[in-house]
This record gives C-alpha cells, structure tokens and sequence, in this order.
C-alpha cells in the first residue's frame, strides 16, 4: 500500500510540475503580446496622423487585452505555487485532487484542459468549472450525471 500511496504523490507531484510549466509559459506569452502591443503604439507617426491615432488607440486596447490575460496567467500560476501548501482530505475532492472517473482523470487545479504526462491524458480544471460542480459532492464509487453523461468516481486521491 505505501507503494501505491507515494506513486500517488508522485503523480501528483508530477502534475503540478508539468501544470507549474505550461502556467508559466503562458504568463510568458501574454507578457511578450503585451510588450509587442506597446511597442507598436510608441511607434513614430507616420505621414496620416489620423490614421496613426486610431492605430495606437488599437494597440493600446490590444495591450490592455494581453494585460488581462497576464494578470490572470500570474494569479494561477500563484494558485499553483500554493497547491503544495494546501491539505486535502483523503477521498475528499477539492483542489489539489485527482480524480479518476470512467470517462478521464481530472486534475483539481486551474483551467489548464487536456495535458499528457508520459503518455497519459489528464484533465486539469479548476474547482470553479461547472463539471467540477456536479463531481464535488461525490464520492469514490459515486455515480453522477454531468450534460447527458454518466460519470463513475472510481479513484480520488
């Protein structure tokens, strides 16, 4: 059993890593469109000063936009930061879970959709997703029903 319980670990371990990874790859690309976005409002006018106007205003919605989705990019990645600090209950589904069902593995973190890690497929959601919603009250063994589909809580660790 105490195999079984530090593959577990592991596993999770290993999930949040590849999650801690992609988070912040997408932090870096939002902070690259929001640089890119500036840079081309600080642009010098050209000949149509009119045109060069509403071109900088573009860009300055655009860097707003990529501001939005920076911020955003960084409060997960802190929420991902924190995941080790946070004690879930064993069986219980919560942040920081997994969940294995009939149908996928999910990973209780943030809005990340399908990862793989070595070879396996897992979905990472977050505990505000409305799938996460309807599995929450459930238990190992529980069935419940989630948009015309039947769900079966096999594992949850």
């Amino acid at each position: 059993m105490a195999t079984t319980v530090r593959s577990r670990q592991q596993l999770k371990r290993a999930l949040l890593a590849e999650c801690v990874h992609l988070q912040q790859q997408k932090v870096h690309h939002a902070q690259q469109a929001m640089e890119q976005a500036q840079e081309s409002a600080n642009e010098q006018p050209s000949a149509s000063e009119d045109k060069f106007e509403s071109f900088r205003e573009a860009c300055h919605i655009q860097r707003e936009l990529f501001a939005r989705h920076w911020q955003e990019a960084q409060r997960n990645l802190q929420v991902l930061q924190r995941l080790p600090d946070i004690a879930v209950p064993a069986g219980s589904i919560g942040l920081g879970a997994v969940v294995v069902t009939n149908r996928y593995t999910y990973f209780i973190a943030v809005s990340l959709g399908e990862i793989q890690l070595e070879g396996e497929k897992y979905c990472v959601m977050s505990p505000f997703s409305p799938l996460f919603l309807a599995m929450a009250p459930h238990a190992v063994g529980d069935t419940f029903s989630f948009r015309g589909q039947s769900y079966s809580i096999q594992k949850v660790f």
